[in-house]
This record gives C-alpha cells, sequence and structure tokens, in this order.
C-alpha cells in the first residue's frame, strides 16, 4: 500500500492504549519509587479479566493474603485505569487520502522504516469520514501453503485447495471435536459446540465459524440454534416477515447481512438505510444517529403491525449482534479454510503439523502442543539435527509414523536462532558439505555465539549427526566457541568431553523444552503418571467412559479464558500425555484458590465430571499446584 499510493497519502491507523489493571499497577509502582522487580511481581498479582477494585486483597484458604501490593499503588493504579496510556498501531488498518494525509489529520513517522502512523484511532477516522481499509494476515494460509508445499516435494502430489472434495470422514473428524490445529474452530469454546452441532456439509462450517462469536453469544443465539438444529426445539419466528431473513439459520439471527435484511423486511429501510442502522448500532460515537434510526425503525415495524414486546425483542437481537455479528462473505471464506486445514490434518498430518509449526507464532496452541497432538495421531515429531534439519521444519520417511513420513523440526525452532541465522546455517551446509564437528560449524557460521552454540547442544542438535550426547555437546561447543574462520584450525583446546552421566529421559524432556519449548517424546505428567493414578487422578483419554462422577485430573496448563460472555467463570484447559481437558472454574473457586489457578504452570483438580453430547467438562471444586518437571507458559485470553 505505501508502495503504490505513497506515503504522502497512505498511513496506518493508530490505537488508543489505555491502562488496564497490571499496567497501572506497574506504572503507579514506577511512579512511587520501587524497584523494576518490584512492579513486576505486584503486576503479576493481579488478574487480566478484572479491574483493579475487583483484584484486592483476598485470603488463601489457608489464611494468608495473596497479594500484598501496597494501598498506595493500588489507590492510584484505580485512578488512571482505563485512562490513555500510550498510541499503538492497529494490527492491519490503513487509511488512504486523495490528498496529502498531512492536510486531514496529524501524522507521526513510525518505529518501523519508511511506515507513517496517523494519531487518530479508527472510531476518530470514522467521525472525519476517513474510510479504513484492514488489511490482515491469515497464519493460517501460510500453513496450509507450506503442507502443500511439503507435500508435493515429499509425495509428489499437488495438491489443490480449490478442488478438494466433499469427505464425510472429514466431517466426522470434526464432530468429534478433533480440531487441535485446526482453523478458527480449534479454541476451546467452539470444540465444545461440535460434537453437539454435529456438522454434516459446508453450510453447517459457516454457521460454526459464526456462532461462537461475542454477538450470537450476547444474543443469546447459540444454543437455540443448536437445539433447532438437532431437532430438539420447533423453528419459529418472532414475526413472520422475519421468515425471508433469518430462514437458513433456522430463525437465529448470526450474519450482519440478516440484521440489514431484517430491517428491510418488518421496517421498510432502504439497502442505505440497513447499512446506517448496522454501523450506527456497531459504534460507540453515534448516540443521536442511533436514536434517529431507532424511532424510524420503530414507525417502520408498527406501520407492519409490530409493535410491544416483540418490537422491543426484535430490536434487542438486532442490537446484541451489530457490533460483533460476522459477516457471512467473511464466514463462507473461513469456512473453506476451516475445510481445507481439516482436510489435511485427516490425509496428510504430517505436512499439515510441518506447516503448522513453520508459520508459528500463530493460532490457540503452543508448538508444544502441537507435537504432542501430532504423536497422539501416531505422526512421529523428531528433534532438530544439525545434518538433517533445514531452516524450517521438514519431512523425513519413517515407517513408523502414521502417513509414512515424520516431522523433523527446524534449525529455527532453537532458542535463540532465527530463521536468518537457521537459513544461513543451511545454506552453508548446502553450498559446501556438511559440517564434520562443532569447530567446523563455529569456523564456517562467523555468527553463532556461545549461548547460541549452548542452546543448539542442549537441543540435542548434535547427538544423531556426530554422535554426541548432550552434556558431551555441550562440553565440546565451550571448547569450539574459542575457534573461529580467522585462526589457525585445530587450536581449540578441550573439545573431547570426559566421562560424562547420561541424561534420563526426564532431563532430556527438560532440555527439550528449554531450548524448542517442544518435547516430542516427553510429555510432563507422563514422568508422573505412576504417582498420580496411586492417586486416584484419571488420564484425559478416560474421562469420557469413566464410571466416576467425582474425579481427580492433572496436566499442565495450556490456557486461561474468562471471555466477557462467561460471567465471571474461568476456562482452564489442561493437557496431560494422553490428551486435553477442560476445567470449569465457577467464580467462587476461582476466588478460593486464585493464587495457585492464576499462577501454577500445572494443576491437580478435583471436580464434578459433566458429560453432555460427546462434551467433557470438569467442574472445579479443588484446585492444588502440580510439582512438574518442565512447563509451556500458558496462554491467556480475555
Amino acid at each position: 500500500m505505501f508502495t503504490r499510493y505513497g506515503r504522502h497519502h497512505t498511513a496506518q491507523v493508530a490505537n488508543v492504549i489505555t491502562y488496564r489493571a497490571r499496567s497501572a499497577v506497574r506504572d503507579m509502582a514506577r511512579a512511587l519509587g520501587y524497584a523494576p522487580g518490584q512492579q513486576d511481581a505486584w503486576s503479576k498479582q493481579m488478574d487480566m479479566w478484572r479491574n483493579v477494585a475487583a483484584n484486592s486483597p483476598e485470603k488463601t484458604p489457608e489464611g494468608r493474603v495473596d497479594q500484598a501490593i501496597p494501598p498506595l499503588v493500588l489507590e492510584l493504579a484505580a485512578e488512571i485505569e482505563d485512562a490513555p496510556r500510550h498510541l499503538g498501531i492497529h494490527s492491519g488498518g490503513m487509511v488512504i487520502c486523495d490528498r496529502p494525509v498531512i492536510e486531514v489529520c496529524p501524522v507521526e513517522w513510525g518505529r518501523m522504516k519508511d511506515r507513517s502512523v496517523l494519531q487518530w484511532d479508527k472510531d476518530d477516522c470514522a467521525a472525519a469520514g476517513l474510510v479504513k481499509f484492514d488489511l490482515l494476515g491469515l497464519g493460517m494460509l501460510s500453513a496450509l501453503h507450506g503442507a502443500v508445499d511439503l507435500v508435493k516435494r515429499h509425495k509428489g502430489v499437488t495438491i489443490d485447495l480449490a478442488e478438494l472434495p466433499q469427505d464425510d470422514d472429514v466431517y466426522a473428524m470434526l464432530c468429534r471435536a478433533d480440531t487441535v490445529g485446526v482453523f478458527q474452530i480449534e479454541s476451546r469454546a467452539q470444540m465444545a459446540t461440535l460434537p453437539r452441532l454435529k456438522p454434516r456439509r459446508f453450510y453447517d462450517l459457516v454457521v460454526e465459524v459464526a456462532l461462537i462469536r461475542p454477538g450470537p453469544i450476547q444474543g443469546g443465539s447459540v444454543h437455540p440454534y443448536i437445539r433447532r438444529r438437532n431437532g430438539q426445539e420447533p423453528i419459529t419466528y418472532l414475526h413472520p416477515l422475519l421468515e425471508n431473513s433469518l430462514g437458513k439459520t433456522l430463525g437465529i439471527p448470526l450474519f450482519q447481512e440478516q440484521l440489514m435484511q431484517m430491517a428491510i423486511d418488518v421496517a421498510g429501510f432502504t439497502a442505505s438505510e440497513a447499512d446506517q442502522l448496522r454501523q450506527a448500532m456497531g459504534s460507540k460515537r453515534s448516540q443521536k444517529r442511533m436514536q434517529l434510526l431507532r424511532q424510524r425503525l420503530y414507525e417502520g415495524m408498527a406501520e407492519r403491525g409490530i409493535v410491544g414486546d416483540i418490537a422491543d425483542e426484535i430490536f434487542d437481537k438486532m442490537a446484541a449482534f451489530a457490533n460483533y455479528g460476522f459477516p457471512e462473505s467473511h464466514s463462507v471464506s473461513f469456512a473453506y479454510l476451516v475445510y481445507s486445514s481439516s482436510w489435511l490434518k485427516l490425509y496428510e498430518p504430517a505436512a499439515f503439523y510441518a506447516g503448522l509449526l513453520n508459520a508459528q507464532p500463530m493460532g490457540f496452541w503452543s508448538p508444544h502442543s502441537l507435537a504432542q497432538d501430532a504423536r497422539r495421531h501416531g505422526v512421529v515429531v523428531r528433534t532438530p539435527d544439525l545434518l538433517a534439519s533445514g531452516a524450517q521444519a521438514t519431512l523425513e520417511q519413517c515407517a513408523e509414523s502414521h502417513g509414512g513420513f515424520a516431522v523433523r523440526l527446524g534449525l529455527s525452532s532453537i532458542r535463540g536462532i532465527g530463521s536468518g541465522l537457521a537459513q544461513q546455517i543451511e545454506d552453508e551446509r548446502v553450498l559446501h558439505g556438511d559440517y564434520v564437528e562443532a569447530e567446523d560449524l563455529v569456523r564456517r557460521v562467523d555468527e553463532l555465539t556461545l549461548p547460541q552454540l549452548e542452546a543448539m547442544a542442549t537441543g540435542g542438535i548434535f547427538t544423531e549427526c556426530f554422535g554426541l550426547e548432550r552434556r558431551e555437546a555441550l562440553w565440546a561447543v565451550g571448547a569450539a566457541a574459542q575457534s573461529r574462520r580467522d585462526r589457525l584450525p585445530g587450536l581449540a583446546t578441550g573439545t573431547q568431553a570426559p566421562m560424562l552421566p547420561g541424561m534420563e529421559p526426564i532431563e532430556v524432556a527438560v532440555a527439550d523444552l528449554w531450548a524448542t519449548g517442544v518435547s516430542p517424546n516427553g510429555h510432563p505428567t507422563s514422568f508422573l503418571r505412576e504417582q498420580l493414578a496411586a492417586y486416584g487422578v484419571v488420564p484425559a483419554d478416560q474421562l469420557l467412559t469413566t464410571e466416576q462422577t467425582k474425579v481427580w485430573v492433572a496436566g499442565t496448563v495450556t490456557h486461561r479464558q474468562r471471555p466477557a460472555t462467561a460471567q465471571g467463570t474461568t476456562f482452564i484447559s489442561l493437557e496431560d500425555e494422553t490428551g486435553l481437558m477442560n476445567v470449569v472454574v465457577s467464580v467462587g473457586c476461582w476466588k478460593r484458590f486464585r493464587p495457585v489457578a492464576r499462577g501454577a504452570g500445572a494443576l491437580l483438580v478435583r471436580g464434578r465430571l459433566q458429560r453432555y453430547e460427546g462434551v467433557v467438562n470438569i467442574v472445579a471444586e479443588h484446585i492444588a499446584p502440580l510439582s512438574v518437571a518442565a512447563q509451556v507458559t500458558a496462554r491467556n485470553f480475555r
């Protein structure tokens, strides 16, 4: 956009970043002169989902206060909460003008080279009559591209995503909620909906994409739609005039286009007026305009005999999803990516997982969870190797792996080795032959530092190619780092390691997680399974069949979520070596066990087992920390 239209006529849109609980506490502690470490410690004691007032100190079950933030810090933090802190850059919003943009609004230089940024946010731009274009990239497109390329390179088969057949087995996989890594429907809420919705045709995926969003949830559309979809509830309409707009979604409003058609059908709006209504309902700054359109809407409904409670209910449903409702056109496009990624996961699993790993960071799940899901599907995942790995993850023939190919992690997966340096290591190997030892690598790739070499050794990169165990490799690279291209070869001393103890499997898993974030064959809970079994802990893969109604479960925390629509309920996703678990934490339970639930990387949970239409939840009653040798950082969402 900058290249085509020039920086004089184009600029990126700003975001106004406001104070939240954590940033407010951190900055007020800084203003009062507390040390940086103390600032961070206090900010981490604040729940990301609650404001400062709601984060007041509470007592744990043992009677201890769960935070010790000075009252003055909390008081000042509460005063500045929601106030503007700084300007950010919108992830994809851009404005194009027919005149120099500086004649329309203030502009500043972006920190990135050759970027200009407006000092207005999207609402300011809309108020001034500027059109904002959203240019958003999807990581899944890169993942699919990479997967298709890997299939062609290693199998000689060309996959055309536009020609994929509709396959019952793909939909059966979706009905089982086997969707880790699949575009858009891999989240906890989507996975809990799929077994109930039971998608069997493409338009079911279009609905699924649009259904689990704030608009339909706030408008009370999710459960009625699923009940009607499964024949458990009759299809009805608030008024017969709504059948035209809501017929294909069983009488439930889901899409923005339906909101506009509803206004046309029940109130006689023109297409232009309907679009104005949609914009006004979704804007924070159009109260006067909204009142005029609301009056026009009610007058139009009254002319058609729609008055009283029915008119109010129609307006409320329209207003509920006007701001968050998904356009049907977007949903159709996204649904095709859902199906494409599902098809690849079922029929080309190794290429699918390799494509996902190469497109990181993206999606809902961490690379470790993706590797664990690959293992559960019979795909072998191998750690990076200096001679076998490319810069990115690739495929290797492997008879033991499902589909005949294993995933080999790339050099760029190692801590501190970026994609640029990884590509340089690969290019040097391709151009001038294989590396013969660690010193040879150091002499041929000048940019490598000792910490990077140690990370490579810890990740096992020299084990298969040179036969060096990880501790021997750490010793060797420490000595090899003395050598460089401008020095005489063979002068590095101490490259031969003495007899060192080998590493236990649990130590290898810890090393893998530290070095690459992925431990293909050593989930932390697998090393505790005997102790957990003695304690009565039920593995994830047995929750659907166990006869117990109260269960203990244990796993590493992958996600914590508290959606705005959940009324304070927190959802914690746990993972053990057999699968995934969804733990529902009520407001009271969270309040009681907040320090552990918020901060522990692995949890031991006792709760009530809920099973409904193939969906399994554990309603937590007691939460305790689980001590594991290593853990993956959890991803927390609102």
